[in-house]
């Protein structure tokens, strides 16, 4: 069998970007060219950083691939727009065949096999991108846990992935999922409003030292949950930051 290369570096390098893949009103996956007999040498969650000059700027931003770790020939980074986000805009203005420049993969709060049994994450708007890869590792390699996801959108045409979640409740027994949105629409059947203590005791395993729940989001929505979820009883080595 070929060996398989492990690409990791430390300065800026140019990736060929193949495919773009929209996902929401304003989110997009853009899939980057690997050799056929390579991967990203990283554990899921971990995050590359997207290097660009803008106007006259330069700037970097961390993205987490959302492809499944071990990946071969691509690795996908999915992407909202911000109006705000110099780094967003200039991602969802490339095109098929222009080159992006990305450094790492650097290690961030990210899953090992064998970490705790029951796993809950809490993400918000494209928080989810760690998660996602966390979950379809841990799903895909058949590794023992029950698997809680928390996902808080502003509004239903928002949510990353739906068919992905709504498939993956379908097809595996533990792996659950609840919703929450700012703005429902009528008939609702998810949470609303924002994530609350209730709603973290209510959806995520307890606390327990084969317990532990990944947090990523806007930097309000993690530092206000990060110490809700002390203050529910979880240690600050169960909860960890994609």
């Amino acid at each position: 069998m070929d060996s398989i290369a492990c690409i990791k570096t430390t300065t800026p390098t140019p990736y060929k970007l193949t495919a773009i893949e929209p996902d929401t009103h304003d989110t997009k996956t853009f899939r980057f060219e690997l050799p056929t007999d390579a991967t990203l040498d990283m554990l899921p969650g971990d995050f590359l950083y997207v290097h660009a000059t803008i106007n006259g700027k330069a700037l970097k931003r961390p993205y987490t691939p959302s492809s499944l770790v071990g990946t071969t020939g691509f690795f996908d980074l999915t992407v909202k727009r911000y109006d705000a986000g110099s780094v967003s805009k200039y991602l969802h203005d490339q095109r098929i065949g222009d080159t992006v420049l990305m450094s790492g993969p650097n290690t961030g709060g990210h899953w090992v096999d064998g970490m705790a049994k029951r796993v809950g994450f809490v993400a918000g708007g494209t928080g989810i991108t760690p998660m996602i890869s966390i979950i379809r590792w841990i799903l895909t390699n058949k590794i023992d846990a029950e698997l809680f996801l928390l996902f808080a959108n502003k509004a239903e045409a928002d949510i990353i992935f739906r068919q992905e979640w709504e498939r993956t409740v379908r097809d595996y027994p533990s792996f659950h999922c609840r919703h929450v949105l700012e703005q429902p629409p009528p008939g609702w059947e998810g949470s609303v409003g924002l994530v609350t203590p209730e709603i973290l005791r209510h959806h995520l395993p307890a606390p327990d030292s084969d317990t532990c729940v990944f947090l990523c989001g806007p930097p309000p929505m993690v530092d206000s949950l990060e110490s809700t979820l002390k203050d529910l009883g979880y240690s600050e080595q169960a909860i960890i930051l994609p």
